[in-house]
């Protein structure tokens, strides 16, 4: 039975939030709080495995919370946050901080909210649970060691701040033209970590297919171009690709990539509609895979459910390579594993190893 807890300061979201998690048999709502401070206490009385965490709450905010309930009674939380740009501002930031996931807040009264709500938040509400295990083993190990423990290093293997950037020394064995990326649940810091690492003059560019609504989008790639050495930018509709560039596809639609005459265009596209995933990394790397062949290099990242699996499938049958992240490193280990356990990654890398394993490709 996964404990939660519910944080908001909207009655109304606080009961629909409990009526929906308790509506799945393996999920209880042991209670809610309606401010940062009382859900410090309930943190602390309880010991749930998860949180669900309003952004804006009165007395504390939510991302101020977080940072004490990381650093005393650590456990995954979940941002409840609105799809605008403040919320996907705040939001972002307390992914950074140690949150590992985020839903869209309810809007009072609106029931198809709610619906459409249910089946994805018991999923994560119950994969990010068995994230609780490692947060308590990392908190107890350093403060055995006397240590004092940052809360982003208690909840997940991806430090706050970007990674060392790596040196790359001009052109050696470049096997590929283009890397592609699929990642989804716990997906912003570890994007994050991987593309911070990277030198500015990366030699191909870099297209991401990262879960994600359609506000988040643009602030996400702002904050990774402030970040990074490299240029990352939200791919607008139809994109001349350049080298030592990271484009993330909006949210809500799809990014295809097409070899126009020996010109590689990145193509935002709302087609195909019914894809269960806008940005569907399945589209991202089929497309990638028959435009470029042996030429594609894949990588998957954290991530629920399967999505990249088939369009890894044309990526492998087209000549491509594949990089997975490690189970051990993964916030979620769904998309990776589905690519592992079909036989497809040419490589499992850890993800602190993961910038280092992609220019390994293109290096001396």
């Amino acid at each position: 039975m996964v404990k939660v807890i519910v944080v908001d300061d909207s009655a109304f979201v606080r009961r629909s939030l409990t009526n929906i998690l308790e509506r799945d048999e393996n999920i209880t709502v042991v209670a809610t709080a309606n401010n940062g401070e009382q859900a410090i206490e309930m943190a602390k009385k309880h010991d749930p495995d998860v949180i669900t965490m309003d952004v804006e709450l009165p007395r504390m905010a939510g991302w101020t919370a977080l940072q004490h309930i990381l650093a005393e009674n650590p456990c995954p939380v979940i941002m409840v946050s609105s799809l605008t740009r403040e919320g996907a501002d705040v939001t972002l930031r307390a992914m950074e901080l140690g949150a590992l996931d985020y839903i869209p807040k309810l809007n009072t009264g609106s029931m198809p909210d709610v619906a459409s709500l249910e089946s994805e938040l018991c999923s994560k509400v119950k994969a990010l649970a068995r994230r609780k295990a490692f947060m308590r083993l990392v908190f107890n190990r350093n403060k055995t060691r006397g240590k004092e423990s940052p809360a982003r290093q208690a909840s997940a293997p991806v430090p706050a701040v970007p990674a060392p950037r790596l040196q790359f020394h001009g052109v050696g064995r470049q096997l590929f033209e283009v890397v592609a990326i699929g990642v989804s649940t716990g997906g912003p810091p570890v994007v994050q970590k991987v593309l911070s690492a990277l030198p500015a003059d990366f030699p191909v560019p870099i297209l991401i297919a990262q879960h994600m609504p359609a506000a988040f989008t643009g602030p996400f790639a702002k904050r990774l171009d402030v970040q990074c050495a490299i240029s990352v930018k939200e791919a607008e509709a139809i994109e001349r690709l350049k080298p030592g560039t990271a484009y993330i596809c909006p949210g809500g639609k799809h990014l295809r990539l097409e070899n126009r005459s020996g010109t590689l265009t990145g193509i935002v596209t709302e087609e195909p509609k019914e894809a269960l995933y806008k940005p569907s990394a399945n589209v991202l790397m089929e497309t990638v895979g028959i435009a470029l062949g042996r030429r594609a290099l894949g990588v998957i990242l954290t991530g629920m459910g399967s999505d990249g699996l088939e369009g890894t499938k044309v990526l492998k049958e087209k000549g491509g390579s594949t990089i997975a992240q490690s189970e051990a490193t993964c916030i979620v280990y769904g998309m990776p594993k589905a690519v592992v356990d079909a036989r497809l990654a040419d490589e499992i890398v850890d993800i602190d190893d993961m910038a280092g394993a992609i220019l390994a490709h293109f290096s001396k």
